[in-house]
């Protein structure tokens, strides 16, 4: 790596962006995931990520009783890397990522409905049409499947060959009812779309789903799965979760990587040399983590600008501030 320093400090204008150099390969956004968007930095780290002996049985479990996996750690322990990199290597498409706040609810997993949308198109159909245009007007307005659009779950839930992969992401942050929400969908593995139901004339509907530019026809208004598929939910341990939900689910906690698992980790993403200019620097981390929260992320950045040509004599000084605390130790 060149010169690291592009700004300056100095407000005089310059050139100095045009030697930015490359990124880090866990922040390289050119990565995407085949047909849509995804995150770079869990696409790049899919291809190295570590999975040891309990998180393959725990991912074999899940996938052979058709069961969700509930993946517990730390942040930075790997929890969301793990449902692209089980993706990857099976060969099951793209990853649907439903990301969970305090607002989100089933029905935002499930499906969106702009109710609002198609009663303006009503409306417009209704205002431009002409007596002898009456079937084909009402016709165009009833067009429904528009204005659906199926969610992650939703669209996991779609009949397919292969289970897909669907990664709700921090589902400690969910209102305390989410969980149970749950319960009914991942038991039965199908849902249906009131909106549909009630539709008397049109037995198959053409929705959109979570997939881009992809259309899905839903019969009757009910969506059933014929693979369940693998959902990989994460959770940072901050609240826990009520026994009837913890039972549907294959539990696995994922520990913080000791000095052996940090050392694969640091090869695995900058190559054999980086873990051998860098033993230092994660004999630091290992001691930091044990007085506050650290994330292996923060390890990575500090050994990738440390190793760099342009990183200055201040070496100390530029690893405390990228090996910051997160939050109290254990």
């Amino acid at each position: 790596m060149q010169e690291w320093r592009i700004y300056q400090g100095h407000g005089e204008p310059h050139d100095g962006i045009s030697r930015l150099p490359a990124p880090p390969p866990w922040r390289d956004m050119t990565h995407r995931q085949e047909d849509g968007p995804a995150s770079g930095r869990s696409l790049s780290r899919a291809g190295v990520y570590q999975a040891d002996s309990p998180t393959v049985e725990a991912v074999n479990a899940a996938l052979l009783l058709r069961r969700p996996l509930l993946v517990t750690g730390r942040p930075g322990a790997g929890k969301s890397t793990l449902a692209y990199h089980v993706a990857r290597e099976l060969g099951l498409g793209r990853v649907l990522v439903w990301p969970v706040t305090s607002r989100t609810t089933l029905k935002d997993g499930l499906y969106t409905y702009d109710a609002i949308g198609r009663l303006r198109e009503a409306g417009r159909l209704a205002a431009h049409s002409r007596p002898q245009d009456g079937p084909m007007q009402a016709e165009a307005a009833s067009d429904i499947g528009v204005y659906l659009r199926l969610g992650p779950l939703g669209t996991a839930l779609l009949p397919s060959h292969r289970p897909r992969v669907l990664l709700i992401d921090e589902l400690d942050k969910s209102d305390i009812d989410l969980p149970n929400d749950l319960l009914h969908v991942f038991e039965e593995g199908e849902f249906e779309i009131p909106e549909l139901v009630r539709l008397t004339r049109e037995r198959t509907v053409e929705v959109m789903t979570h997939d881009p530019g992809v259309f899905a026809p839903i019969d009757r208004g009910l969506v059933r799965c014929t693979e369940f598929p693998l959902v990989v939910i994460t959770s940072n341990g901050e609240r826990a979760f009520p026994p009837a939900f913890l039972r549907r689910c294959v539990q696995l906690d994922l520990p913080e990587p000791n000095m052996e698992k940090l050392t694969r980790i640091v090869e695995a993403h900058l190559g054999q040399h980086a873990t051998v200019r860098a033993q230092d620097l994660i004999e630091t981390f290992l001691r930091n983590r044990a007085e506050g929260l650290l994330s292996t992320d923060q390890l990575l950045n500090a050994i990738f600008l440390s190793l760099g040509d342009g990183v200055p004599e201040r070496r100390e000084e530029l690893v405390q501030l990228l090996l910051r605390p997160l939050g109290p130790g254990t």
